[in-house]
């Protein structure tokens, strides 16, 4: 019985994996084919292909200056999200008491409220404090916007640390930065990982914030300079998905070799 439980999960996961599959394949084949090779038949394979509807997205687009500021981007985002979040989960987590309980409910709250919602006063708000049109404010918004799921997690992870480690390191002359930085932070390599991970899979991808944020060309990130495939009254689709392909082609193959990291960072911050 437990055999035929194990065969019949196995074949349910493995539909989901087909169909969560599908729409990927899809976009792959038909980036080599012609437009009227699309439009006759999306379904078939090409008959030739035509890799110059990748070339042609070079071309066409300067990627590798869009690349390059997506990198930026996601570097910055990374980076404050990390230390800001690792510095207050910890922080939060070593002094209870009605403030930080407070404070670290706030924070979840913050979760809990749809980008939708704050769009247009985000958009305010950067435009007052003369950020907006800029990848470092760009960089900046997303550590707003990110750092509460890393405080949560980092909050978590901590708890699972011993006190006295940071104790003996006290009595060994240590300040409260060393004690972090040297013992503490180092201690958090697996649930740093996973913030990482699920960071850049949102950084990379996102297309909505750029959108709303970036006015000048020059500063496009990828999703956004493979937007501009699309036309008012005709859209090049073989450009368009071959550009999406190359977009993200290099978080896949992130996501794929540091996958296993995810679930089990997360459950290390949650449920611990």
């Amino acid at each position: 019985m437990k055999r035929l439980y194990g065969v019949a999960a196995t074949l349910i996961l493995a539909i989901f994996a087909a169909i969560s599959f599908f729409p990927i394949y899809m976009a792959f084949i038909n980036s080599f084919k012609t437009q009227g090779e699309i439009f006759k038949s999306v379904l078939k394979l090409p008959t030739k292909l035509h890799f110059e509807n990748y070339t042609g997205v070079f071309e066409q687009l300067d990627l590798f200056h869009s690349a390059w500021n997506t990198v930026l981007v996601t570097v910055i985002g990374l980076a404050g999200i990390v230390i800001c979040g690792s510095l207050a989960g910890y922080k939060l987590a070593r002094t209870p008491g009605k403030l930080s309980n407070f404070i670290f409910t706030l924070f979840l709250a913050s979760m809990l409220v749809p980008f939708h919602s704050i769009m247009i006063t985000l958009t305010k708000i950067a435009k007052g404090l003369h950020v907006q049109g800029s990848i470092y404010g760009l960089g900046l918004i997303y550590i707003g916007l990110g750092v509460n799921m890393a405080i949560f997690l980092y909050h978590g992870f901590v708890k699972t640390i011993p006190k006295e480690l940071e104790e003996a390191a006290r009595i060994d002359g240590c300040n409260d930065f060393q004690i972090f930085t040297k013992i503490i932070f180092p201690l958090l390599k697996p649930i740093t990982a996973t913030i990482l991970i699920l960071d850049i899979l949102w950084l990379w991808n996102d297309f909505l914030l750029p959108l709303i944020m970036l006015t000048d060309v020059n500063n496009y990130t990828l999703m956004l300079s493979v937007n501009m495939l699309f036309g008012e009254y005709n859209s090049d689709w073989p450009k368009i998905l071959s550009g999406l392909i190359i977009t993200a082609l290099p978080v896949v193959v992130f996501y794929a070799i540091f996958q296993k990291y995810i679930l089990k960072g997360i459950a290390d911050g949650a449920i611990k």
